[in-house]
Formats: structure tokens, sequence, C-alpha cells
């Protein structure tokens, strides 16, 4: 049996809030920012490659700053976290990041031929891109590559909201891609 008491007090009210020109009140907080529904917890893929880290790179965008590390062969795996310190490959030395956090982005790749020739040589490690004016990224620094993983240390402003995906080609590349928002 319809309840027909509920349902006039429901059209009483949705008249009310149309009449008064009142908006339903949306649930804890405001819209996200850019439409970013990302988060700040780990993201991992556990495979290996023998894809070779070859480049890094950085970009401003209107909503957030890239990190790209370019690969030849197909990167299959990865973790990317927010951790208090990050340290040097194989050698565990602290290194020290500007920002107010620090993502340390390993790509499970090698920066290094099967013979032991790198792939990949910054001129500054600690610097390896300039990110002086972006809105998020404060430092990326090469932490090195053992093992056959590669590390990153990500400086950035705050924790703030990131993903991480992998782009295929052109040919046989990859690229691992980390955009961090400008604000949550």
């Amino acid at each position: 049996m319809v309840n027909v008491k509920a349902l006039r007090v429901g059209a009483v009210s949705a008249l009310l809030v149309a009449g008064l020109g009142l908006a339903p009140v949306s649930p804890a907080g405001a819209a996200p920012y850019c439409g970013i529904r990302w988060g700040s917890v780990a993201d991992s893929k556990p495979a290996y490659s023998t894809a070779k880290v070859v480049d890094v790179r950085a970009g401003r965008h209107a909503c957030f700053d890239r990190m790209v590390v370019d690969l030849r062969g197909k990167v299959r795996g990865y973790d990317v976290r927010y951790v208090k310190k990050v340290y040097t490959e194989g050698e565990g030395r602290h290194v020290p990041l500007a920002g107010k956090a620090d993502l340390q982005v390993i790509v499970r790749a090698p920066a290094y031929t099967d013979s032991g020739r790198a792939t990949y040589t910054p001129d500054d490690r600690y610097h390896v891109v300039d990110v002086d004016d972006y809105r998020t990224f404060r430092q990326i620094a090469f932490l090195g590559s053992f093992e056959g993983q590669t590390s990153f240390g990500l400086g950035v402003r705050a924790r703030l909201p990131f993903r991480t995906f992998v782009l295929e080609g052109p040919g046989k590349t990859s690229r691992l891609v980390i955009d961090v928002a400008h604000r949550w």
C-alpha cells in the first residue's frame, strides 16, 4: 500500500526547495579539484621488465605536474608511494629532497644494459629535471639503478593526490607517468 501522506510531504518539500531557489546540499565537501578523484596511497605493480630506463622528463598542466620516465621496451612494474625519506639504490644513502613530502618512484626496470653500460646518466643526479617554476614539484633526483630496478625521488610541495599509469609506444617504447595534483 502506498503511503499517501509521505508522498505529499516529499512533494511539498521538493516544491519548497524549487520555489525558494534552494539547491540540495551536497554531502561533505565541495566537488573535487579539477575533477581529480585520485588519492595519496601507494600504487604498485610487482612485475619486473627487461625494458631500459633512457630518460626522465617533466611537464606542467592546468591541474597537476607530470613526471615521465621513458623506457626502451615495455615497463611492466613500478612502485610509487609517499615515504618519510628516500635513499640511493644499492648504497642506502639518504637523499634530502626539497618540498614537504617525498614521493619514491621505483621503476622495475634497469637503467643499464645486460653488459652493465648505463642507459640513463643525468648531468646532475640530484636535479635531473629543472622544476623551479612548477606549482607542485620541488625536485626530481635519480637515486640509482641496482638489481633490475631504478629509483627516483620526487620532492613535492605537500602530500597531494597522485596517479600512476603506463603509456605504450611509439614503437617498442613505453612511459611510466606520475601526475601529482596541485591541490586536494
